[in-house]
């Protein structure tokens, strides 16, 4: 038994000529126990079993971390316990010059030592073989050929947030693992309770080098390259739950099937819970791989993608309008590429057979406003971070899609990352489009439904930052609008009327192009509500155009009427008056007694004045 204090030791410098050399040592079956100040055990081991062959003590290395020296060493042990801030516990160790094994491991928290990193954790094996383990100016120099991690099963919890870690002296030259295998383990790691969740998991890292500075300040991380595969792979957040089927990961190939991003709340509780406006995004895709080369484990960390796969995602976003705006100023997509710190390049991005559903709604809407883009394809080219020299940093984004499952719609979209004007340009074309289709989206909180049929819908449109124009074109015909009650049940005749008397019913055979021009960007609000806005102004220009006028004019007379027909109910109120006095007049003998005349109301204000007698009279 060894009985650790708090006491420091006092260190005496005294030079010493002992020497010892001893052919062979051996220790048989022995029990030993190191306890801590507190009482409790750091070491506790039974059975152990040590054989050392050529032990020596000298000069040279009592300098040295390891003050002894040997040609080999055979130890060997049964139920270790060592706790610190973890209790480790080893059912059978066995170690030599040249190889370790440990068996039936246990690592649990220790709840009177507890600290920032938690595991609780059970393996049945690991094993190891080493190549080179010595120390060079006190620094560990470790070469290990292989190490197997067999069947762990537990979780690894790290709370938040991190403990600043106080600078400590290099002792470490170099630590080189060739060859890393873990095999059917399941392991949940969960920082901040946000659960990671491997299944079935199989890993094979090759190279792995953690080695010193030049300077001798930090250290690098390196890894020549690595393979993992894992089933039912699960990642939680506070509030998504996100799942794999299958994840198969390399340096040159990854591969996810049924991929899906679930909410973990209503959208009731979704509203209730973000202080600013925020998108609920709800996720699934059949299949997604990718082919390159990238490096996601060092420090010097990069990804080079030559071409990347979704196929068959089904995404649904979310956005209330209830909860306040959200102040932050929004970058263009440019601007937010630029900003990854890691080398990116993805040459070619394709999404295929894909559909985007997008809802909104308001304080006022009945119920949500829904765009449907269904059978969406989409490819991109050189999607790019602008750090990787000698690259291409331009954009060019292809959509070809389904929009409210009822008319074709095909895109053009670009910008160049390095930009920093940050400058887009986007085009597009829809054709034949049933107004009826867009009644889902404007229905619901603009009280308004449309018929007739858009033919054919053009917009070519060049922004910044600040703001976008350009040109928009919109053949159509039969166009009308029906303007609803706030419970978007009854139809309101008058209003309806007037709409459409404004409206443009039909365009034309060859309507001409309209200017969309000036259009100012919010900088709080999303790229597509700036996109939204150039289409909205075409819109009007195009619908309504030189009939703005007439609008105004129709709104005033509307107005008049109103007030003249206000004026006539009185004023016949006030002949019916009138005529009753002057039918009581006639029965009575006596002369009328003077009385005091009302100012009559109305347009009809003047038509029933008393005659006045002439002066001759």
């Amino acid at each position: 038994m060894v009985y650790n204090t708090n006491a420091v030791p006092i260190k005496v410098k005294k030079p010493s000529d002992f020497e010892l050399n001893l052919e062979d040592v051996k220790l048989s079956n022995a029990t030993v126990q190191i306890i801590k100040p507190d009482g409790n055990k750091l070491l506790y081991a039974k059975r152990l079993n040590l054989a050392v062959n050529e032990l020596k003590f000298n000069k040279e290395t009592r300098e040295e971390v390891i003050p002894v020296g040997y040609k080999s060493f055979q130890f060997s042990g049964k139920d270790i316990l060592y706790s610190n801030h973890q209790n480790y516990n080893i059912e059978n160790f066995a170690l030599n010059q040249k190889s370790g094994e440990m068996r039936n491991i246990s690592v649990t928290p220790n709840t009177s030592d507890p600290g920032r990193r938690a595991m609780n954790l059970r393996a049945n094996q690991v094993a190891f073989n080493i190549n080179k383990f010595e120390f060079i100016d006190k620094k560990l120099n470790l070469d290990i050929n292989d190490v197997l991690v067999d069947r762990v099963n537990g979780t690894i919890k790290i709370e938040l947030p991190k403990v600043k870690k106080t600078p400590r002296e290099n002792k470490v030259e170099q630590i080189l693992v060739r060859k890393v295998s873990l095999i059917h383990s399941n392991i949940t790691y969960d920082k901040g309770n946000e659960p990671l969740v491997f299944n079935e998991l199989n890993a094979t890292i090759n190279e792995i080098e953690y080695k010193s500075k030049p300077d001798n300040h930090g250290h690098t991380l390196k890894v020549k390259d690595y393979f993992l595969t894992t089933k039912n792979f699960v990642y939680k957040t506070k509030l998504y739950n996100l799942g794999v089927g299958l994840l198969k990961l390399n340096k040159n190939k990854v591969q996810i099937n049924n991929f899906s991003m679930k909410p973990l709340v209503s959208r009731a509780q979704f509203i209730k819970m973000i202080p600013v406006e925020q998108d609920l995004y709800d996720i699934k895709a059949g299949q997604i791989t990718a082919d390159g080369n990238w490096d996601l484990f060092s420090q010097n960390k990069f990804i080079n993608a030559s071409n990347v796969t979704i196929q068959s995602a089904d995404a649904n976003i979310f956005r209330s309008k209830i909860p306040k705006d959200d102040p932050k100023e929004k970058p263009l997509y440019s601007r937010m590429l630029r900003s990854i710190k890691i080398p990116m390049i993805i040459n070619n991005l394709d999404l295929k057979n894909s559909v985007l559903v997008y809802e909104e709604d308001t304080p006022e809407s009945v119920e949500s406003g829904k765009l449907t883009f269904s059978n969406f394809n989409m490819n991109v080219k050189n999607l790019n971070s602008a750090k990787i020299k000698g690259k291409p940093t331009k954009v060019d984004i292809k959509i070809n899609c389904s929009f409210m499952n009822l008319a074709p719609l095909s895109v053009n979209w670009g910008f160049d990352v390095a930009d920093q004007r940050d400058i887009f340009t986007i085009s597009g074309r829809t054709l034949n489009l049933p107004a009826q289709g867009i009644n889902p989206f404007i229905r619901p909180y603009l009280h308004v439904t449309a018929t007739g049929t858009i033919q054919e819908m053009l917009f070519n449109f060049t922004g910044n930052p600040k703001g976008l124009h350009g040109r928009f074109n919109l053949k159509h015909k039969d166009l009308k609008v029906t303007i609803l009650d706030k419970n978007n049940q009854e139809k309101k005749g008058l209003l309806s009327a007037i709409a459409n008397l404004v409206v443009k019913s039909d365009s034309g055979k060859l309507p001409q192009d309209v200017i969309v021009e000036e259009v100012e960007r919010d900088p709080t609000k999303s790229f597509f509500n700036l996109f939204w806005r150039g289409i909205e102004q075409g819109l009007k220009k195009t619908l309504i155009g030189i009939n703005i006028d007439k609008a105004k004019k129709t709104a005033n007379n509307i107005k008049e009427v109103k007030e003249d027909v206000k004026g006539m109910k009185q004023s016949i109120k006030e002949i019916g008056r009138e005529i009753k006095n002057n039918s009581a007049g006639k029965n009575k003998e006596a002369e009328p007694q003077p009385t005091e005349e009302k100012p009559k109301k109305g347009f009809l204000k003047g038509i029933f004045k008393k005659k006045e007698k002439p002066e001759s009279e």
